[in-house]
């Protein structure tokens, strides 16, 4: 919350030195842009691209996660059927065993998570250093003022960059596969 209000309080400073600096100079006009980073993270191809990259990445991970939850089922299967008829030393043991598996299973769950997490941080952020950096080609290339993206309550579509950075990150990523 505290962040967003300092993000809101930076963009009004900004737009507000903008607007002030100009304001001699009133035969000039301002050209202001606006950019939905969600979307160029969304829709770009490098977030494709990371995102079957992750996925191939932690694919062997998930197979083993979900053989080792269907062995544990059939154990429980085994222990509900033929718990009446074992002895009380082979149901404990049994009882034990799957105890065992699935706190093994949440631990390894949980590693999985964590590491998921950090590798898609990791993968935004690179991102993020992308989509920043074709905002600066834009907006130099394109002669703008001022270019937003965070906290944008409201912007007209005229002055909304998002499609044409989204360009320019795919054919830089179409450019590089090459």
């Amino acid at each position: 919350m505290l962040n967003q209000v300092l993000n809101k309080s930076l963009i009004l400073a900004a737009v507000t030195a903008v607007l002030f600096c100009a304001q001699p100079a009133a035969a000039q006009d301002l050209k202001l842009g606006v950019v939905k980073p969600d979307k160029l993270i969304d829709e770009s191809a490098q977030s494709k691209l990371a995102l079957k990259k992750l996925e191939g990445e932690f694919a062997n991970r998930d197979k083993k996660l979900i053989k080792e939850q269907k062995a544990i089922r059939k154990l429980e299967e085994q222990l509900k059927r033929d718990g009446a008829i074992m002895s009380e030393a082979k149901r404990r043991k049994l009882e034990r065993d799957i105890q065992s598996r699935k706190r093994d299973l949440r631990r390894s769950a949980d590693e999985l998570r964590e590491d998921r997490t950090f590798r898609i941080n990791e993968e935004r952020n690179k991102l993020l250093r992308r989509v920043n950096e074709a905002i600066m080609k834009v907006g130099k290339e394109e002669g703008f003022d001022l270019i937003l993206y965070e906290g944008i309550a409201f912007a007209n579509p005229a002055i909304d960059l998002t499609d044409r950075i989204l360009k320019r990150l795919d054919s830089e990523t179409a450019s590089s596969k090459k």
